[in-house]
């Protein structure tokens, strides 16, 4: 299973690439970061870096108040998450952020590396540790995240997440 991970994303980055290509600018306001300046110096990426960090901070306060209407502008429309019951998709994943099932006492989230794939593709990966738990089940904590974010007109968009629990 192990071996066919970096084939999986391989091809889910291939497929981001191609939908990003193909999906027109969004249009609207949003909470969610705007920006037309070009991807090609340490000080943008150190930005971006910090914004892409905000969100994903946002992601996670969204996730603690079971606010589904967040993910709802935040995820892609071709959003993939990978957990260890198998993939979900943005539908999926609003639905279950704005149920009751999980409670999400605390969190944290450090250790932040961002890779730019190219000027409309990051990847930022980080640590998170948290006290959850879903249909009275411990989620498992702590975990190393992978969120890959796409741009899309003027928005930084999270298209897929990942997190595999971390040795202790």
């Amino acid at each position: 299973m192990k071996s066919s991970i970096p084939v999986i994303l391989v091809s889910l980055l291939s497929t981001c690439w191609a939908l990003e290509e193909a999906s027109p600018p969004s249009q609207g306001s949003s909470p969610l970061i705007e920006t037309s300046t070009p991807v090609r110096t340490k000080d943008y990426n150190a930005t971006l870096k910090e914004t892409l960090i905000n969100l994903e901070k946002l992601s996670w306060e969204a996730w603690k108040k079971r606010d589904g209407k967040f993910f709802q502008e935040f995820l892609s429309d071709d959003h993939v998450e990978v957990g260890s019951s198998g993939a979900a998709t943005k539908a999926q994943i609003v639905t279950f952020v704005a149920s009751p099932v999980c409670i999400v006492n605390s969190y944290s989230i450090d250790r932040f590396e961002l890779k730019m794939l190219n000027s409309d593709i990051a990847l930022l990966s980080y640590h998170a540790a948290q006290d959850t738990t879903c249909s009275g089940v411990a989620v498992p904590s702590p975990v190393w995240a992978s969120s890959l974010y796409v741009k899309r007109g003027d928005r930084w968009l999270n298209a897929f997440y990942q997190q595999t629990q971390a040795k202790k």
